[in-house]
């Protein structure tokens, strides 16, 4: 049997609930020609699925009723923060996208000094509800109940002198120096205790020698994902699906 069409939507769940679908979710019903009576999934974020059937289908108003809750349970088993020095063009899209697929729990944007990626004010604004779309498309297509909570876009200076960056979770800087601790070595007493991770990834080109060492000062320690140089939107995805992998 196929699956039940699934969407996310921005208000709370309730069983009984009869209620308008959001915009999004209600142009997918009407895409997918689906009919009064149909079945569907619905997720608020909340960590359930909820079924609910379709009452109407109007022009632009989509009503359904909202029936039991399923919890899902399809999390990593610890809560994992990128922090990201922001790729360009449709890259930082793609890397939310699969992001949200392998389970982060935060996404913090970053400006850094070789960024060429640059938002600030209201184009900032703009780009953070667009990601959170995309954030949305994710949960929904991998099954997730819970999105990833994405910050807004903060200088990388700003972040570490912050309260994000505080040490109340092991902290590591994805690093191609010499010498740098192996991302496994790293990662195995954090799967075993089921702690907090926080990961900084550079942008394009990398970290500045001085943005590092404002990292590790700062506390994080430096971890090597080998000697292959990986794009900014392939690194921090490299080490959630290490994680991934681990933990399955």
């Amino acid at each position: 049997m196929p699956a039940l069409p699934r969407f996310h939507v921005d208000l709370p769940l309730a069983a009984g609930l009869e209620a308008a679908l959001p915009a999004a979710a209600a142009r997918h019903v009407q895409v997918l020609r689906l009919q009064p009576g149909d079945a569907v999934r619905l997720f608020d974020g909340g960590g359930s699925d909820w079924s609910a059937e379709l009452l109407h289908i109007g022009r632009s108003v989509v009503q359904v009723r909202v029936g039991a809750p399923q919890a899902v349970d399809c999390e990593l088993p610890m809560a994992v923060t990128l922090a990201v020095g922001m790729p360009a063009n449709e890259r930082m899209d793609w890397l939310i996208e699969k992001a949200t697929e392998l389970g982060v729990a935060e996404i913090q944007p970053l400006v850094c000094e070789r960024s060429v990626l640059r938002l600030s004010g209201e184009r900032a604004g703009r780009k953070l509800a667009h990601w959170q779309g995309v954030a949305s498309a994710a949960a929904e297509q991998c099954g997730r109940a819970r999105l990833p909570t994405l910050q807004p876009v903060r200088s990388l200076g700003e972040w570490l002198a912050g309260p994000a960056a505080a040490p109340t979770s092991a902290r590591f800087v994805l690093s191609l120096a010499g010498g740098t601790q192996p991302i496994a070595e790293a990662l195995c007493p954090a799967v075993r205790t089921g702690s907090a991770l926080v990961f900084l990834s550079g942008p394009e080109g990398g970290l500045s020698p001085g943005e590092e060492a404002a990292a590790r000062g700062a506390g994080l320690q430096p971890v090597t994902l080998g000697r292959r140089v990986l794009r900014a939107e392939t690194a921090p995805l490299a080490v959630l699906a290490a994680l991934a992998a681990l933990c399955a």
